[in-house]
C-alpha cells in the first residue's frame, strides 16, 4: 500500500488557492500557516462568498466551494494559530 501525502501542506510559495473542480478563488497564502493536520491550514477565505459554510458542532464548520459546492474540509472555531482565530 502506497500512502500520498497532501502536497500543498507544506508549500509556502506566494499565491492562491482555488477549488480543483471550478478553479473558483477561496484562500491566499497570506492566510496560509503551518499546522500540524495533514493538510494545508488557513485563517481566513479571499472573500466572505468565496465558501459555503455548514454548521456541524458548536466547534466545526462543514465547508463547501462557494461556486460549485465541492467538500472542502472544515473550519476549525478558534483552532488558529492565535487565540480566536479560526483554521480553515
Amino acid at each position: 500500500m502506497t500512502l500520498t501525502c497532501e502536497v500543498y501542506k507544506d508549500h509556502f510559495k506566494p499565491g492562491m488557492y482555488v477549488c480543483s473542480q471550478c478553479n473558483h478563488p477561496l484562500f491566499s497564502s497570506r492566510s496560509k500557516f503551518a499546522h500540524s493536520s495533514p493538510w494545508p491550514a488557513f485563517t481566513d477565505t479571499i472573500r466572505e462568498d468565496s465558501v459555503t459554510k455548514m454548521m456541524e458542532s458548536l466547534t466545526a464548520f462543514k465547508v463547501l466551494c462557494g461556486k460549485c459546492g465541492n467538500g472542502l474540509g472544515h473550519e476549525f472555531v478558534n483552532d488558529g494559530p492565535d487565540e480566536g482565530v479560526s483554521r480553515f
